[in-house]
């Protein structure tokens, strides 16, 4: 029996600490991508802008910075949170699944966007969690 393997992509941003500037990143892929009403979002993991590493304190603070990574470059966009329709997640250990949840869950308020939660063996930047989104742009009124 054949093992297949998926390589899963993250989207990185590299700040320096000073001047927090973004430096470009040779990586094959776009952080966003408008196409027609959607935004596609690359997967976040929980790198902190501030100092380019992992918000690893503990499982909760790497999933909040998570959230924030997808959310802000959702406002890149001027859309927020209530604007995703789809999130997929990339989850390395199911026994966090409740704990995601929780920190999760917080970040909306008006409805959660559909989701897939799926278990891996391994994400980049030894993260232990990876959110990719769909996000609609409103009609304007």
């Amino acid at each position: 029996m054949k093992k297949v393997i998926f390589v899963l992509l993250m989207s990185v941003f590299y700040f320096s600490v000073n001047a927090q500037e973004k430096i470009e990143t040779k990586l094959p892929f776009s952080s966003s991508l408008k196409a027609g009403e959607l935004l596609f979002v690359s997967g976040q993991v929980g790198i902190n802008p501030a100092t380019s590493k992992l918000s690893n304190a503990s499982f909760e603070a790497e999933v909040q910075q998570v959230m924030e990574n997808l959310k802000n470059e959702l406002k890149k966009h001027n859309l927020t949170m209530d604007d995703l329709v789809s999130t997929i997640i990339y989850l390395k250990d199911m026994k966090q699944y409740d704990r995601l949840n929780s920190v999760y869950g917080s970040y909306f308020k008006n409805r959660f966007p559909t989701r897939t939660c799926i278990a891996v063996a391994d994400l980049p930047a030894g993260a232990s969690v990876e959110i990719s989104g769909v996000a609609h742009f409103k009609a304007k009124q």
